[in-house]
């Protein structure tokens, strides 16, 4: 889980502690919220891997949460809902509004850190090293290569993990924050580390091609798109 970014929103509070503490041993980079008042302004600055809900909380409940985060926030990030209610029609109730996963307290934490990795790898795309293509632009992560128009590309490990999230998200806007969160944690080396290797990486994806794929959108992030055509 290293580097995974989690929030959760939980009221009991020291079952919370438990929580955070746990994923934190296993390298999650874990956010807290007592409620969804805080929830929702946190997910709205923040970029988050996976939301761990309960559903029983102080004002909005979980479920109206989930769904008012698909709908109105317009947010998709796996939610994985945690609570005591194990009655098939809670379950249903839970996935209805927009949750991923549900787990039943009391659980294991090791079962709650293998499904958010299993929901991780899923939103990622991880779960088999399926080749990624953008227009002529194709990445083989099991083969580690990288090849534009037939042509290998030599990239750096660093060039290739920022390649292949990019390429994974296509064709969506990935954030700075985003960017360096899932490649360095909390630990990022300087503020132009990320310059120099989007730097770097649009030399050997786009410099010798007609067209380019990398797009910088100022103060949003980046993007790997097709040409635009006309």
């Amino acid at each position: 889980m290293q580097n995974l970014s989690v929030l959760l929103v939980e009221d009991h509070r020291q079952l919370a502690q438990t929580v955070v503490e746990f994923l934190e041993q296993e390298g999650a980079m874990v956010d807290y919220a007592s409620d969804t008042t805080l929830a929702r302004s946190l997910v709205q600055e923040h970029h988050y891997d996976v939301l761990i809900l309960d559903v029983m909380l102080p004002g909005e409940d979980g479920y109206t949460f989930c769904q008012a985060l698909r709908n109105e926030m317009a947010k998709d990030m796996p939610v994985i809902f945690m609570t005591a209610r194990d009655q098939l029609d809670d379950k249903l109730e839970g996935f209805a509004r927009g949750g991923d996963d549900y787990i039943v307290k009391p659980f294991a934490l090791p079962e709650l850190v293998a499904r958010v990795r299993a929901q991780v790898r899923r939103e990622r795309r991880e779960v088999a090293a399926n080749l990624l293509t953008v227009a002529d632009l194709e990445l083989d992560p099991g083969r580690q290569e990288v090849r534009r128009d037939g042509q290998l590309l030599k990239l750096s490990p660093t060039a290739f993990r920022i390649l292949r999230i990019l390429m994974r998200e296509s064709p969506k806007v990935v954030s700075r924050e985003q960017l360096e969160q899932e490649l360095w944690g909390d630990l990022v080396p300087d503020s132009d580390a990320l310059r120099s290797h989007l730097y770097n990486l649009r030399k050997a994806v786009d410099k010798p091609f007609d067209t380019a794929l990398l797009e910088t959108q100022p103060g949003v992030g980046f993007s790997i798109r097709p040409p635009r055509e006309g």
